[in-house]
């Protein structure tokens, strides 16, 4: 008889007991400036480790927690989308496009020229993590904004007409790059085999039509899947919803709001865009709903329950000897990391906002975390030759180091500048 948990009721005693330690880690880490996302990571870590000593885990357990993580990720872009404000975006396009743009550019460029030539990586590594590092984590900071009752005020908005773009541009780069990075390692291996004509893909013209091929494929086919999802969004989801509030209580319609949410994922999934991108999708159409906001209120409970799997996920994926390896990479990426939004959504937003705005929307775009580490986790499962040991847990580094940095950077600077906010903070409010 082996150590390892093969019953279904040693399984469940662990997720329950998981379940139970996530509760703990987020009520504590609630009283600090440290996002639960760490405490997550770190449970996952503790996983791992406990793990590769006693071997908890048979294979049967691992695909368990990968479908946690999957659930993970759904309702965390599903809530995403869900608190997303469409109609608000289009009134700020103008000036949320032009923070966007910078703050892409001064991630991604850098970033790449930091990984090929600073870091020594290859091409592909190079440009996952570009991709990877022009994603925000948002709800990181809101929660200050939200603390100093900042988010109504136009700085406010426009940080999440921002933000929005990012969360927008971030899957629609990964679903790209997912798309093409398979045909370049292709290419790559096929030169270094000296087989430079093998099956047409080494000569140039080979790859360019391979990749116009597959993007042309991939655009057909996210274009057919987002024109569902904005007829679901028009025309189904509030009959829909109304028909089942009739017959269903507040709690019966949110589960089966979450569920219809699944389900578009899971298509998603199917057409090979990730279940990220067809959550984001389900929770952008149900946004349209003014009842939206009561589905958010109802689905925390869901949103507690899931999410922590994904971040416990990524510390059990964790190989804990690429932690030593990763300390320098880490450093050299988080480093870009801050500067790519401090300096690339910051200067674009002096024309709107002013100094003080700009610097508070530059450090709130700072941290990086769900959609950063969906783009690493995926890569990670394509190889070594796309994302090695060393790589992903650099990324975690840069996650955690980013998530810290930003939410004890603007209480500072929140309490440093109240009144250039827009708004006085609530005890000054109160007072007078």
């Amino acid at each position: 008889m082996t150590n390892a948990v093969q019953s279904t009721s040693s399984l469940i005693l662990l997720i329950g007991l998981l379940i139970a330690a996530a509760v703990a880690v987020r009520a504590f880490l609630d009283r600090t400036y440290v996002p639960a996302l760490v405490g997550f990571i770190g449970l996952g870590i503790l996983l791992r480790l406990a793990d590769d000593r006693f071997d908890l885990l048979s294979e049967d357990g691992h695909a368990a927690f990968d479908i946690l993580a999957e659930l993970g990720i759904v309702a965390l872009l599903f809530r995403v989308g869900l608190e997303s404000d469409i109609a608000g975006l289009r009134r700020q396009l103008g000036s949320a496009s032009l923070v966007w743009l910078g703050n892409i550019l001064l991630s991604a460029v850098p970033g790449y020229f930091v990984m090929s030539w600073l870091l020594g990586y290859d091409q592909i590594p190079s440009l996952i993590a570009a991709v990877a590092l022009t994603a925000t984590s948002i709800g990181v900071s809101v929660g200050m904004w939200q603390q100093h009752d900042a988010l109504g005020t136009p700085k406010g908005q426009l940080l999440t007409d921002v933000a929005e773009l990012d969360d927008l541009s971030g899957l629609a780069l990964m679903v790209m790059l997912f798309a093409i990075v398979p045909i370049l390692h292709e290419t790559v291996a096929g030169a270094e085999g000296n087989r430079p004509g093998a099956n047409g893909h080494g000569s140039g013209g080979g790859i360019w039509s391979q990749l116009l091929s597959t993007g042309g494929i991939l655009l057909a086919k996210f274009l057919g899947f987002g024109a569902l999802c904005v007829a679901f969004a028009r025309h189904l989801e509030k009959p829909m919803t109304r028909a089942f509030e009739g017959y269903a209580t507040r709690s019966e319609t949110i589960v089966f709001v979450a569920g219809i949410g699944i389900a578009i994922a899971g298509v998603s999934a199917w057409l090979g865009f990730s279940a990220a991108v067809g959550a984001l999708f389900a929770g952008l159409a149900f946004s349209r709903d003014p009842d939206a906001v009561k589905f958010d209120t109802g689905f925390t409970g869901l949103y507690h329950l899931f999410t922590p799997f994904f971040f416990i996920g990524i510390g059990l994926s964790l190989e804990p000897a690429a932690f030593a390896s990763a300390l320098g990479a880490g450093a050299a990426l988080a480093a870009v990391a801050v500067a790519g939004k401090v300096v690339g959504a910051g200067l674009p937003a002096l024309v709107a906002t002013g100094a003080t705005g700009a610097a508070l929307i530059g450090v709130s775009m700072v941290p990086r975390a769900e959609i950063t580490m969906i783009i690493m986790e995926r890569g990670q499962r394509l190889g070594d030759w796309a994302v090695p040991d060393d790589l992903y847990a650099a990324f975690v580094l840069v996650s955690a180091i980013t998530c810290l940095v930003a939410p004890v950077s603007l209480e500072v600077m929140f309490r440093r500048w109240p009144a250039q906010i827009g708004r006085a903070r609530k005890s000054e409010k109160k007072a007078e």
